[in-house]
């Protein structure tokens, strides 16, 4: 995980994604580099554009989060209905 991180965090900064690039971001702050899974990353990432890879991973979250809120919403005003409507009949009985 920590490798995925490095490499979008030298994506972020315009810096090469490379074996070199990844074992400094990961020596930097105390994480164990093994050889083996950071020729992994940098291979699997060759040739991958990054920005579309993260557009095309966001999408279907906010896809899906929004019928979400719509639900939230709805829920919401039934309960604002349902508590006004409370609020009239206990009125309604002290002035009975």
């Amino acid at each position: 995980m920590e490798m995925i991180y490095a490499a979008m965090l030298l994506h972020s900064v315009k810096q090469p994604i490379n074996e070199d690039n990844l074992k400094k971001v990961l020596t930097s702050v105390g994480a164990q580099v093994e050889e083996a899974k950071i020729k992994g990353v940098v291979a699997s990432l060759e040739g991958i554009n990054i920005e579309e890879a993260i557009t095309k991973a966001a999408m279907p979250v906010a896809a899906a989060s929004a019928p979400v809120a719509e639900k939230k919403e709805e829920h919401h005003e039934e309960d604002t209905a349902k508590k006004a409507e409370e609020a009239a009949a206990g009125l309604g009985a002290l002035f009975g």
